[in-house]
């Protein structure tokens, strides 16, 4: 199995990992904490992928795709925090000011977990900000100790994994996801 981790930049690769089944379906495609709630909500459909493509052909950062053997299997949402709702969220506290870079959405495809991609895509994403400039990544994980998670609701990551890729726990938060809470991690590039 060969593993590259690179920026999202094709539209049909990143449509391979977030895109639904069904073209009128009104999955994420990782734009909750992208974009101001109002917009989420009226973008249903096709739109929230034409949205995302557009995104794409605009330059925007998005993120960060794994691709094993060629296959787009993996996604890891990392972007300038203030080009993100977590600029303005009043339940994950700002350490400082620098411009941070948030990473808050890993997922990987049914059949390709259980490899080892997540930790991948987090380097991945780490790599990729550093590369554009980014001070630090911070990511918002879910500090689920030994209980178990819902795979759906674990998109923004384990604490014990971005402990592993050398983050450091830089405050409590005050958001909870599924029932456990989250907290601020942070891995300084400088």
């Amino acid at each position: 199995m060969t593993v590259e981790v690179r920026p999202a930049s094709e539209f049909e690769d990143v449509r391979a990992v977030l895109g639904p089944k069904s073209p009128q379906a009104n999955v994420c495609w990782c734009l909750s904490y992208r974009i101001p709630s109002t917009r989420n909500r009226e973008l249903r459909g096709p739109a929230r992928g034409e949205y995302v493509a557009e995104l794409l052909r605009s330059g925007t950062p998005l993120g960060v795709l794994a691709h094993e053997d060629g296959e787009p299997v993996g996604w890891a949402a990392v972007a300038p925090r203030a080009d993100t709702s977590f600029a303005r969220n009043r339940k994950i506290p700002h350490v400082d000011d620098l411009p941070v870079w948030s990473l808050w959405c890993i997922r990987v495809r049914p059949g390709h977990r259980g490899k080892g991609l997540s930790h991948a895509l987090i380097a991945g994403a780490v790599e990729y900000a550093r590369a554009q400039g980014a001070p630090a990544v911070e990511a918002y994980p879910l500090d689920n100790g030994d209980a178990r998670v819902d795979l759906t609701m674990a998109y923004p990551g384990l604490r014990e994994n971005f402990e592993r890729a050398g983050f450091t726990h830089a405050a409590d938060t005050t958001s909870v996801l599924a029932g456990h809470p989250r907290v601020l991690m942070r891995l300084d590039l400088g």
